[in-house]
């Protein structure tokens, strides 16, 4: 055994073990196995060979190594940089690839054998008497050596200089009379590549061109070989063979072709390469022999050769190049300072990189087609592109377009990553202004494109949100501003706030984008509305940040956990005033996005009790209110803007408002802020004002749902001297001030208030006797107010507003008193609608006081000049009737919600200073009430639609197509919709009454079809009464009383309206006497009440969403969840929901086939469904056809086809086959074809050519040969339609030309939308010939085909034009 080395031992004796352990040829302890490598093949026995080497020279082994290196051949090629990408095939193994990819060590390495010195030369260094090698200093080196190619430092001047003193003297003599013997196209005294022109044989032979007599580019260094430079030579003189046997034009030519299959960055690298060779041989050249004067008459052409490449490599270059030689001539006046010699290491100046220090040029601007970038200063104004600007306002930089002024927002987006605390919190706040200005459309006319846009493309989101975590408070303060002007339009909150007190005012849409794409998702999933729900919130979860944020902005911040950050800056950070104020409006924008965001807010650890605590406290330094008071923290003082972030928490839903109260203890903070007067509270008076108001806007919030009623009983006094204050605000309303302004937004709130406060009040005797029966139902506790605590308030409301109503005249008066004015009509309607429901009211009392409120104030009222002036400006207020006023903003982003309210409302549109709108539907709101209550009273209000401004209004506003349903459209339409339906509910309570009601009723029909159509989500309950009461009504469809089938059948027989009349012999729905179209009608009118039934039952999905809309609208606010509406996602009833039966049935049918299941059992009452759907659609046809114009002619036909693909042979039934032909005559009319485009994208439809496929499968199966069917196949083959149609009938489905036996007679469409023009795919006329000579379509069988096929070929055949054939 040997001893192993213990610690201590020196290396001689470790030298020592080693050599007895070799003696001893002892076995190892342990012993290394190596598995084959399967790359290599087995292993093989390599211990001779080592031997053997052993004995030669100094040899390093590598075990597992070859001794021969690997062929070259089949090794994997070597991977061009030019090269983007390999290419694979779809059949290659990946395993097999793999392991050709993989480069294995062994590739390159076999074994490493010591180089033999033995014939190389030795050069001794030149003998010295210096013990050490001679220095030299720069200064003895002369510098007069000029600069080749490029820019070289000073010390790589005097290197180049030394290099060529030294060289001449030490070449042999004999190696210069060689070169002075030779000619000018050998090689040059160093052996490198001299270009001349070429001699001999090639001279002349292309001008311009040079050839060099050694290679260039290849210098055989890569062959393995002792010979390779001789192999690199002769493959270099057989290229120049090829090239002296060559024309000019062929070298050309063949240049070109090389130039095009190369890469281009391929020809640029190889062409530097050169280039760069040249130029350094000749540098060297020119600066070593330059003192012989046979070696200037060689540079003499090598110039020329540099000049010709110069200028044949591009014109690009040779400007390139002349820009840098202008920059290069800097002299001593262009510097500011002025180098002198007495400085140090300034004797020699380089004045290259003195460049930097000159004067710069003067902005210009440039002459190109392409925009320039936008650069801005630090106030976020955009700079133009011309503006000198001085150097001093710190605009100017190193950076690209030094001369210009301003940032651009690349480069603000690297200053805000800077290590420098004041350069980061700089840029992040000239962002800030950049959006802000952006969002106020201040660059939409100087920019190209959206800023915003391009910022949250760049990653401006994210960015704010890192910087949000940092731990500086000034960057932190730059992130969040610029945040809130990312997020928070001031003006959105503005309009918000003053709608707020409207009719359903306090209900909104919530900020959710809409987004496309995930609609197309739900449409191809069916689940239902909570399946949705978490199926989307899976899909949110599973998705990046980013991904969501792309979408959805605030969805993207929540992802991200904002709030807890933004929780920690108030708690922990305290900042100052301003960031905090923008913090709240930042989570009262993320409050309105949806319940799921306030419900994120809500569990937020630590953030409400925070804001609460320090932001509402009940105690504070009055200090505050004290005038020039200038708080440096908003710490521990009552905030407004707190409040109102309550506030649209609390709109999120019941539950919300049910914690908000309770668990944060904001009940006590309502009693605070409303028991006492804004001039009491030891705020500003603006501050106070704002607090009170939004404190009251919290409380109807809260009485909306029917909680904190109970603070009403301890607030009654308040309220009462707050309501006998409020004639008082008409003495000084000549006083134009914000104070005054906002004085009436807080009697509107106080008021609004009451509303909601009665309506729960209203609910109380129906909750008592739900609670007193035994229903198993869920049983609602009754609120603690009672009718008889709220009635009282009503004589001082009312007599407020007869004092209100005496200054309508007054212009300017009015509007600043009219929201007090709207919300008193409002609260009217209210009361006296709870008031009839009240057991403990005398009916004949109610009756009594809408006599005497209808003839002492309403009738008055609606007198007045001032009223006609009102009604006349709903058209020019309209959004409806003018669309341009719900254009988004010109910055506006899909992924950020905004109203478009930004830089204000013009005064005459809808939420303008001026509109109408809210007062004249809290007036017809109130009518409404008073008739329903008062069916005496309904004549009294016939001066009502008498109103020439509301009827050119209505007849205006349903004529022009609606706006794109947008979250800014949306906002508003839902305000006009309100008006137009309560004019509808009092134009049907007069349809008995009013003599000259049957002047307008077509007028009010078409404005009710129009408004059922266009009614957006939350509003279900008013689809749902029109379709009751209006739509179906026949009092609307006057055409049935007074001639309207007689006049549809003498229309007929004269031939104005309709082409030849359709007519179906020897169908299974043929009969002896077939039903007219006045005989249809007549039919169809009788049967309105089924016709309603059967739509109602088919809207029976809107079931549960009609149940929210109805608890909202008939004041059950027990009832009500949230104050948000549902998502818009379009209105409520598709466009063709006249169809909709058909598509219903057609859909449940196809689902059924889809899933693999046969359908058998379609509805007992299908055949009746489907008369009832054909009879309504043809009674809108014939006397409404302008409320179907919405819908593709070719979406109709569609929706008809659905007839033939739904029950087998269900178009066979007499009753729908009449329906369908008599529908079928007015679509095949010669305006209505001409209008027919089945190429369009049709809505509901993802293919046309797959339906009509569908089509003619099933006239294949159940067709029966029915000419009516046949005109349904027969109506896509026109001409001008798509050819694949055609093909699809003379190719796959030849058999139904057997069938299609449509007499030409009674073919409804002319033959000249066949044959015209003729026909031009040779494919299609092949399948023409075809089925004409075999027989497959003959006259007697399919003659409206026969006669198409038979002219197309006869015009092809006997066509004198000439015609290029190309085969389809």
């Amino acid at each position: 055994m040997f001893s192993r080395p213990k610690p201590g031992e020196s290396e001689a004796d470790l030298i020592h073990f080693q050599n007895q352990f070799l003696a001893a040829r002892a076995s190892p302890a342990v012993k290394i196995v190596k598995k084959a490598d399967k790359r290599k093949g087995e292993e093989r026995n390599t211990d001779a060979e080592r031997s053997q080497l052993q004995d030669s020279k100094d040899v390093v082994m590598l075990d597992d190594f070859p001794d021969v290196l690997p062929a070259l051949t089949p090794g994997p090629p070597k991977k061009s940089k030019i090269k983007s990408a390999c290419v694979h095939f779809d059949d290659e193994d990946p395993e097999e690839r793999l392991e050709n990819h993989d480069q294995h060590i062994t590739a390159v390495f076999s074994k490493i054998i010591e180089r033999d010195t033995s014939a190389e030369a030795v050069t001794m260094p030149v003998p010295t008497g210096d013990p050490f090698p001679r220095i030299f200093h720069r200064s003895e080196i002369k510098s007069e050596v000029k600069v080749g190619s490029g820019r070289k430092s000073i010390f790589a001047q005097k290197m180049a200089a030394r290099r060529a003193a030294e060289k001449p003297a030490t070449a042999p003599p004999a190696e210069c009379t060689q070169i002075a013997s030779a000619p000018l196209d050998v090689l040059n005294p160093e052996g490198s590549a001299k270009e001349a022109p070429c001699s001999g044989k090639g001279d002349n032979k292309a001008d311009g061109v040079f050839i060099s007599q050694r290679p260039c580019i290849i210098t055989g260094e890569g062959l393995g070989s002792q010979k390779s430079e001789q192999e690199a030579q002769a493959i270099h003189e057989e290229n120049l063979e090829k090239l002296q046997s060559m024309s000019q034009e062929e070298i050309l030519k063949e240049q070109e072709r090389l130039l095009a299959q190369l890469d281009p960055s391929l020809v640029a690298f190889l062409k530097s390469r050169r280039s760069g060779n040249v130029g350094q041989k000749n540098e060297i050249k020119m600066e070593q022999n330059r003192p012989e004067e046979f070696v200037e008459s060689l540079t003499v052409p090598q110039c020329g050769v540099g000049t010709s490449l110069s200028v044949q490599e591009s014109g690009l270059e040779e400007s390139v190049r002349r820009d840098e030689n202008v920059k290069m001539e800097i002299t001593d006046d262009d510097l500011p300072v002025k180098p002198r010699k007495e400085w140090i290491h300034m004797d020699n100046v380089e004045f290259e990189k003195l460049e930097w220090m000159k004067d710069l040029p003067s902005p210009r601007q440039k002459k190109t087609k392409k925009g320039m970038q936008a650069r801005f200063s630090l106030k976020g104004d955009l700079i133009p592109a011309d503006a000198d600007l001085p150097t001093h306002l710190g605009l100017h930089h190193h950076g690209e377009e030094a001369e210009r002024a301003g940032y651009s927002l690349q480069e603000l987006f690297h200053l805000s990553r800077s290590q420098l605390i004041q350069q980061r919190t700089l840029a992040l706040q000239v962002l800030g202004r950049i959006v802000q200005k952006a969002r106020a459309g201040e660059f939409a006319s100087s920019l190209k494109g959206s800023v915003l846009r391009l910022l949250l493309d760049a990653g401006f989101l994210f960015l704010l949100r890192f910087s949000l975590d940092d731990a500086v408070d000034n960057v932190m303060a730059a992130s969040v501003g610029a945040l809130r002007a990312l997020l928070v339009s001031s003006d959105d909150e503005k309009y918000l706030d003053w709608t707020f007190s409207w009719y359903q005012g306090m209900a909104a849409f919530p900020f959710v984008p809409i987004n496309e794409e995930e609609e197309e998702e739900e449409e191809e999933e069916e689940l239902t509305g909570t399946e949705k729900s978490q199926n989307k919130k899976q899909k949110d979860e599973n998705k990046p940040d980013a991904d969501v944020a792309r979408y959805d902005v605030v969805k993207g911040l929540l992802k991200t956990r904002i709030q807890h950050r933004l929780r920690y800056i108030l708690e922990v950070v305290r900042p100052v005033p301003t960031v905090v104020l923008d913090i709240l409006h930042i989570l009262t924008h993320i409050a309105r996005h949806s319940s799921e965001a306030c419900i994120q807010l809500l569990d937020c650890p630590r953030l409400i009790e925070t804001i609460v605590r320090e932001f509402l406290p009940t105690r504070w330094d009055p200090h505050v209110a004290e005038p020039g008071c200038l708080l440096t923290s908003l710490h521990g003082v009552a905030c407004a803007a707190a409040m109102k972030f309550i506030r649209v928490l609390a709109s999120g839903g019941r539950n919300a408002t049910a914690r908000l109260l309770n668990k944060f203890e904001m009940k006590s903070r309502l009693i605070r802020f409303t028991a006492e007067d804004p001039q009491d509270l030891l705020l500003p008076r603006e501050e106070a004002i704002r607090l009170n108001t939004e404190a009251f806007r919290l409380w109807a919030v809260a009485a909306g749902y029917g909680q904190a009623c109970d603070l009403y009983r301890d607030l009654y006094p308040v309220l009462v001297r707050i309501l006998q204050s409020l004639p008082e605000l008409l003495s000084t309303s000549h006083e134009k001030n914000p104070m005054f302004e906002l004085s009436v937004q807080r009697a509107a709130a106080v008021v609004t208030l009451l509303v909601h406060v009665t309506q729960t009040a209203g609910c109380t005797v129906e909750l008592h006797a739900k609670l007193s029966s035994c229903e198993e139902s869920e049983q609602i506790p009754p609120p603690p107010v009672t009718w008889n605590q709220v009635s009282g308030l009503q004589p001082f409301l009312e007599t407020s507003m007869k004092k209100f109503l005496q200054v309508i005249s007054w212009t300017e008066t009015w509007q600043i008193l009219q929201p007090l004015t709207t919300t008193y009509m409002i609260y009217l309607g209210v009361y006296y609608s709870v008031c009839s429901q009240q057991p403990s009211v005398n009916p004949v009392d109610c009756l009594e006081e809408l006599e005497r409120l209808t003839s002492e104030v309403l009738q008055p009222l609606l007198s007045q000049p001032a009223m006609h002036s009102m009604w006349d400006l709903l058209r020019p207020c309209s959004a409806l009737c003018n669309p341009l006023s719900c254009s988004p903003a010109p910055e506006s982003v899909f992924s950020i919600v905004s109203l478009s309210c930004t830089g204000g409302k013009p005064p005459l549109s809808l939420v303008g200073s001026k509109s109408p709108f809210p007062f004249l539907t809290a007036l017809l709101f109130l009518i409404n009430s008073i008739t329903h209550i008062h069916k005496g009273l309904i004549s009294k209000y016939s001066s009502v639609l008498s109103f020439e401004g509301l009827k050119d209004y209505l007849h205006q506003s349903w004529q022009t197509a609606p706006p794109s349903v947008t979250p800014a459209s949306a906002w508003m339409l839902r305000h006009e919709y309100h008006l137009q339906y309560f004019a509808l509910v009092l134009a049907r309570k007069m349809a008995g009454t009013c003599p000259d009601y049957s002047r307008h009723a077509s007028l009010y029909h078409c404005v009710a079809m129009a408004l059922l159509s266009r009614l957006l989500p939350g509003s279900e309950h008013l689809a749902y009464e029109i379709l009751l009461d209006l739509a179906f009504n026949p009092e609307f469809l006057l055409e049935g009383k007074t001639g309207g089938p007689e006049a549809a059948d003498f229309s007929d027989i004269l031939h104005l309206g309709t082409s030849a009349k359709l007519s179906q012999p020897g169908s299974a729905a043929a009969s002896s006497s077939k039903p007219t179209r006045g005989a249809l009608l007549r039919e169809s009118y009788q049967n309105l009440p089924a016709i309603r039934s059967c739509y109602l039952s088919h809207f029976v999905h809107l079931q549960p969403a009609l149940v929210h809309s109805q608890a909202s609208y008939q004041g059950r606010n027990y009832l009500i969840q949230s104050m948000l509406l549902p998502e818009v996602r379009g209105p409520i009833l598709p466009s063709d929901w006249p169809f909709f039966p058909l598509i219903s049935l057609y859909n449940k049918v196809t689902n059924a086939e889809t899933r693999g299941a046969v359908l058998n059992s379609l509805p007992l009452d299908l055949v009746n469904t489907v008369t009832w759907n054909l009879q309504w659609v043809l009674l809108l046809e014939t006397w409404r056809p302008k409320t179907l114009q919405s819908i593709p002619t070719a979406a109709k036909l569609a929706r008809l086809m659905c007839i033939f693909l739904t029950g087998g042979d269900l178009f066979l039934e007499a009753p729908i086959h009449c329906y369908t032909a008599a529908l079928l005559s007015v679509y095949c009319q010669p305006k209505v074809l001409d209008s027919l485009n089945l190429d369009a994208p049709l809505p509901g439809l993802a293919s046309f050519h797959d339906l009509y496929i569908s089509l003619l499968e099933q006239f294949e199966g159940v067709s029966f040969g029915d000419p009516l069917f046949g005109v349904f196949v027969l109506l896509p083959l026109q001409k001008r339609f798509s050819v694949h149609l055609r093909l699809s009938v003379f190719g796959e489905h030849a058999s139904i030309l057997r069938a299609l036996g449509v007499p030409l007679q009674q073919f409804p469409v002319p033959l000249e939308r066949y044959t015209s023009p003729p026909e031009d795919n040779l494919n299609l006329l092949r399948h023409y010939f075809r089925t004409l000579v075999t027989g497959a379509l003959r006259n007697t069988w399919c003659p409206v085909l026969y006669v198409v096929a038979v002219a197309h070929v006869n015009s092809f055949i006997f066509s004198q034009d000439s015609t290029t054939q190309v085969g389809g």
